[in-house]
């Protein structure tokens, strides 16, 4: 839930993103490669599941909408956190709907390379009213974000626990996104 200030406009920076301080090495991975580094590969996009649209880019800004764990079309992650949902099981969550967003992105965007910064996540979590835990559950979001884009992708955050959530999902989240 912390983010510090940093300098120096988008967060994530260009050079994170893109390798330009190339020192002579091994050329700097992608996040995709860093994705197929860690075991995870990107969901095809979920549709809209109403009236609206996945991804919107205005200004270098992109903003997504709510998403969901989603895979093969289906809710992957279902329940209440605090009642038939633990905090692990809802980080899960969490990092599948972090990856349902940046396939949204890349599909939006064409290369995940192109996202340079993450300025905020509100993370909605199905809880019970005494579940006190939303922030713990965050970190599945935040933690593949920080292992993608590297140190410099710290954002503000928002993590709530709420009484229902679209398909009886246990995680939604919407992000906004820096982009060149």
């Amino acid at each position: 839930m912390s983010g510090g200030a940093m300098s120096g406009g988008a967060m994530g920076g260009d050079r994170a993103a893109t390798g330009a301080d190339h020192d002579g090495g091994p050329a700097p991975s992608t996040p995709e490669q860093r994705l197929a580094e860690l075991g995870l590969e990107l969901p095809a996009p979920f549709p809209p599941a109403a009236a609206y649209v996945s991804v919107r880019v205005h200004g270098g800004i992109a903003y997504v909408a709510g998403h969901g764990p989603m895979r093969d079309g289906k809710a992957v992650y279902t329940g209440k956190l605090g009642s038939d949902v633990d905090i692990e099981t809802g980080r899960l969550s969490a990092r599948l709907t972090a990856l349902n967003i940046l396939a949204s992105l890349k599909a939006e965007l064409g290369d995940l390379r192109r996202v340079t910064g993450f300025l905020k996540l509100l993370v909605l979590v199905n809880a019970t009213p005494d579940f006190t835990g939303p922030h713990l559950v965050a970190d599945g979001a935040s933690d593949l974000i920080h292992a993608l884009y590297g140190p410099s992708s710290r954002h503000a955050r928002s993590a709530i626990g709420v009484a229902a959530l679209p398909l009886g999902i246990a995680t939604e989240i919407e992000a906004v996104v820096t982009v060149s």
